[in-house]
This record gives C-alpha cells, sequence and structure tokens, in this order.
C-alpha cells in the first residue's frame, strides 16, 4: 500500500530514511554481529583448553546434574569431571565455573564445548577424543577389522589394553550380570549388531515403554568395551545395570548377588521383545543367534499299587500314550550325575569328574528322564532338530530344597575346539547339517559355596584375532591357558557352530 505523503521534500526526506533503513545496518546489529565474530574467534583460540584433566573425566555414570539430579540439558567440566545443568547466568554450571575458575564445560547430549561464563562455543579438533570416548562411533570396515586386530590400544593414563577384553567394575555385587554382559559382548553376531546404533534406533516402541532402554544401554556398554580409544582400562556398566533394575522391576539388583542364568534368561528375553522380536525364527537377532528347536517326548508313568490288567487297562488310554511337543529354547540344561555320598578321608582327594558327552546325551532322543511333580511323575526324552549358530549351555549345578541350596562340584571334561554335535539332531537335521562343529567362545565359572553373597563368578575369554584365552573377574584380566578352563566349576558355556569357509582364530 502506497504512502500518502503531502510535500515533494517530505517525500524526499522520507525516501531517504527508507532507504538507509533497506540498506544500512543499524548500530545495533553492527554490535551483534561484531560480538559473533568474536566469539568464533574466541571459540578457535580458547585459553582455556589447557586446564581440561582427561584423567578424571568418566562418563560411564548416569548422566545426571550433581546438584538438582536432573538430566536435562546436562553438562560436564572438563576439568573436574563433574556434572552440572544449565550454561546461562544463575545455573548450576555457570555457579561452579564462577566460584572455582573452571571454564570448559561439555554439553553431554548435543557433544558441543562452551567456555563458561564467557558463554561461547569453542571449537577444536583436539577436543575429538573426549568426543569420541563419550559416544563411539564404529563403521562397518572398523567392525570388519575387530576379529582380526592383534594390536594392544593404549589407554590415556598409559595403561595397555586389547579392545573388548576390558574389565567392568563390580559396584557392590554384581559380578552375575558382568559376566553374562562380558560373555555376550564376544558373540560376533550380537555385538557387530549393537555395535552400530542405526541397526536399532528407527525401531518403533510404544509411548512410555521403558523395555527399549536396555537396548541402548547394552549398545552403548559395548561400543566401550570395543573402543580402541578409551581414556582408562576398565569400563563401569553403571548405566547398563540401572536399565537392568527399572526394566526388570527390581528383580535383578546391583547389590544383591544374582544367578547368572537366570539374569541372561531374561536379558536375552526382554532383548528380543523390545526389538519387537516375535515368535517366529528370525524375527530378532537374538532369536537368529541362540534359538534352537527340539521335540519333547512325554508319557504319564503308571501308578506302582496296582495290578498288571489294570495297567494293560490304563495303557490304552488318552493321558498314559506318550504325546510329541514342538519346543525351542535358547540355552540347554544339562544335568549333572549326583555327587557320591560319602567323602573319602581327606575330603579333597576325589572329585568326581564327568565327560561333556555324557550329560549331552538327554538330548540325543533316547535316553530318559524322570520329572516329578506333587500330582504324578513324567518320562521325558528330547530330540533336537535345529542347533543355533550359538549354542548356550547351562551346567546345572545348583538344586534347591526345603533348607538350603546344594552345589554340585562335579568338574565337567570338554575339548576347547572341535565338539561334534551332529549325533544329537534328528536323522532329517542331519541332512542339512552333515558337520555341527562347535568351538567354545565363552565359559562362565563359580567359585566358592552356594548361596546368596558367598560366590563368586568369573569367565574367560577367547579373543580371536590373537587366539589367545583370557580370564576375567571384574576389573581384573589375565592371561589364562585353555588346559587350566577345562579344571573349573563351568557353570555356563557359549558355543559357536563352524562354518566350513571359518579359519582358525590364530591363523591369518
Amino acid at each position: 500500500m502506497a504512502v500518502s505523503v503531502p510535500n515533494k521534500n517530505l517525500k524526499r526526506k522520507y525516501d531517504l530514511i527508507e532507504d538507509k533503513t533497506l540498506h544500512y545496518p543499524s548500530k545495533q546489529n553492527k554490535t551483534t554481529e561484531r560480538s559473533r565474530q568474536s566469539n568464533r574467534d574466541k571459540g578457535r583460540n580458547c585459553p582455556y583448553l589447557d586446564t581440561i584433566n582427561r584423567n578424571v573425566l568418566d562418563f560411564d555414570f548416569e548422566k545426571l546434574c550433581s546438584i538438582s539430579l536432573s538430566r536435562i540439558n546436562v553438562y560436564a567440566c572438563l576439568v573436574c569431571g563433574k556434572y552440572f545443568q544449565g550454561r546461562g547466568t544463575n545455573t548450576h554450571a555457570h555457579t561452579h565455573s564462577v566460584q572455582a575458575g573452571h571454564h570448559v564445560f561439555l554439553n553431554l547430549q548435543t557433544l558441543r564445548f562452551y567456555c563458561i561464563p564467557d558463554n561461547y562455543e569453542i571449537i577444536d579438533s583436539s577436543l575429538d577424543d573426549i568426543t569420541y570416548v563419550l559416544k563411539p562411533t564404529f563403521t562397518p570396515e572398523d567392525i570388519s577389522k575387530l576379529d582380526r586386530n592383534e594390536k594392544m590400544s593404549r589407554a590415556y593414563d598409559g595403561t595397555t589394553y586389547m579392545p573388548g577384553i576390558v574389565g567392568l567394575n563390580n559396584i557392590k555385587a554384581n559380578d552375575y550380570c558382568n559376566v553374562i554382559l562380558q560373555a555376550l559382548s564376544h558373540v560376533p553376531p550380537l555385538r557387530n549388531y549393537f555395535l552400530r546404533e542405526e541397526s536399532y534406533v528407527s525401531i518403533k516402541r510404544p509411548p512410555g515403554d521403558n523395555m527399549f532402554l536396555i537396548v541402548q544401554r547394552f549398545g552403548e556398554l559395548l561400543r566401550k568395551l570395543w573402543n580402541p580409544r578409551n581414556f582408562k582400562a576398565h569400563v563401569s556398566p553403571h548405566e547398563m545395570l540401572q536399565a537392568v533394575v527399572l526394566c526388570s522391576k527390581k528383580r535383578f539388583q546391583i547389590t544383591e548377588q544374582g544367578d547368572p542364568i537366570a539374569f541372561l534368561s531374561w536379558f536375552l528375553n526382554s532383548l528380543h521383545l523390545a526389538l519387537n522380536g516375535t515368535k517366529k525364527d528370525n524375527s530378532s537377532i537374538v532369536h537368529s543367534t541362540f534359538r534352537g528347536s527340539m521335540r519333547v517326548y512325554s508319557r504319564k508313568i503308571l501308578p506302582i499299587d496296582i495290578g498288571d490288567e489294570e495297567k494293560e487297562e490304563l495303557l490304552y488310554m488318552e493321558e498314559y500314550k506318550e504325546t510329541v511337543e514342538e519346543s525351542k529354547f535358547l540355552y540347554l540344561t544339562l544335568d549333572l550325575p549326583p555327587p557320591p555320598l560319602f567323602k573319602d578321608e581327606l575330603r579333597e582327594n576325589i572329585i568326581p569328574q564327568v565327560p561333556l558327552f555324557n550329560i549331552l546325551a538327554k538330548f540325543n532322543g533316547t535316553t530318559e528322564k524322570e520329572y516329578k511333580t506333587y500330582k504324578d511323575s513324567t518320562m521325558k526324552r528330547f530330540e533336537i532338530t535345529k542347533l543355533p549358530p550359538y549354542l548356550i549351555l547351562y551346567i546345572k549345578r545348583f538344586t534347591k530344597n526345603t533348607f538350603y541350596v546344594e552345589k554340585n562340584t562335579t568338574i565337567v571334561n570338554f575339548p576347547i575346539k572341535n565338539v561334534d554335535m551332529t549325533e544329537l539332531l534328528t536323522p532329517e537335521a542331519r541332512e542339512k547339517h552333515p558337520k555341527c562343529i562347535y568351538d567354545l567362545v565363552a565359559n562362565i565359572v563359580h567359585d566358592g559355596e552356594p548361596g546368596s553373597g558367598t560366590g563368586t563368578y568369573r569367565t574367560h575369554i577367547l579373543h580371536r584375532g590373537t587366539g589367545q584365552w583370557y580370564e576375567m573377574q571384574d576389573l581384573h584380566v589375565t592371561e589364562i591357558l585353555p588346559q587350566m578352563i577345562t579344571l573349573s566349576e563351568a557353570y555356563i558355556q557359549i558355543w559357536e557352530r563352524r562354518s566350513i569357509q571359518k579359519r582358525e582364530p590364530n591363523q591369518h
């Protein structure tokens, strides 16, 4: 709409003012631009970068403000390592900066660095190592090299470590979780899936569903365990375990000893469901890696206190006929023979032993086992129709009676490599898989007496790049000879099916 100006001189003056407004920035605009340019220059030449102390930086704990306990807009002070909320005036980070004289902060969400209280962004490539420790990333090329790597990495404090062979901190009584997390971190399909956040970040979950938290935390933990540029040679699973406590509704605790097999079963099933897995095979990375199938043959045992004629009559009844049921499994439970009732005088001289193949015979399709309930007894036999790429064996060492938990200390004799499981398969399954040879990749051991808070757990892990076995018990990581592994009281094992193209771990 044209402006009506009665006087020509006034019109000329108006046009001049309009022209200046359009083509010449105001003093305020010039000041703002100068301020921005100044901040950019400061950001590239921040005088406080030498105050950063990488030795105190630890991003393994929950990203909470140390004062308000808020998760929103949290910054890490790179001088003392503490977390504070906010950046502007009157925030906890601003107050800490002024009082302590600490000026370099990292936004834990956006991964951007700031100088406080001057409030400008710091742009410097020398800070990239801090960003990578907070959020390690792996390309497909990086992942393909993991199992061929023979080089040790050097942490910032000077200690050397092998990526993947990293101790986990025991916060109080979470060694039963640590051994499972360590073992699963060396199952390549599972590890490779979770090392790349792109694999699962787009999975949709219902609003308010917190189960996906364990997927995110497990991915973060694996990326830290395999990070070749860590500041320290150990990792704290604090965030992972907090998610476990929350998602299991406090069934699994950090402060109370638990059972690794109960945790493993819950954890794998929870991961499967959180990844939108269904009852179908290969509906999640968990099922495609660990899930096998079997046939279960069941028949009720005839009562003992009846005559032969009655027994014959009962045999024709439906409930006493043998039934067949198709069943899926994530692990196989192996039963140990009962220990001897009487020990010798020296007590420790005779340690009962049993070959692995003897206890695997439970699944050969002919061996029957009695299962008692309060009402009746059933004879069952098991026949495996499909063996998974990674087979988990659970050796049942603990039995509960009315008064206490008893431990069976029988040693299981097993080879580390070349275990042929083909005989366990049905004839039809053998045609599809004529050779099912398995190699051990992880072995979890229980030491000490049964019962809560008395025993401890450790794990043996094979590093594929070097072919070296390691024993890991929380923060303690040591090399171990393969011969020593077979002498331990094995509790849970993970076996890898060997493919035709597979090379030996130490051959390159």
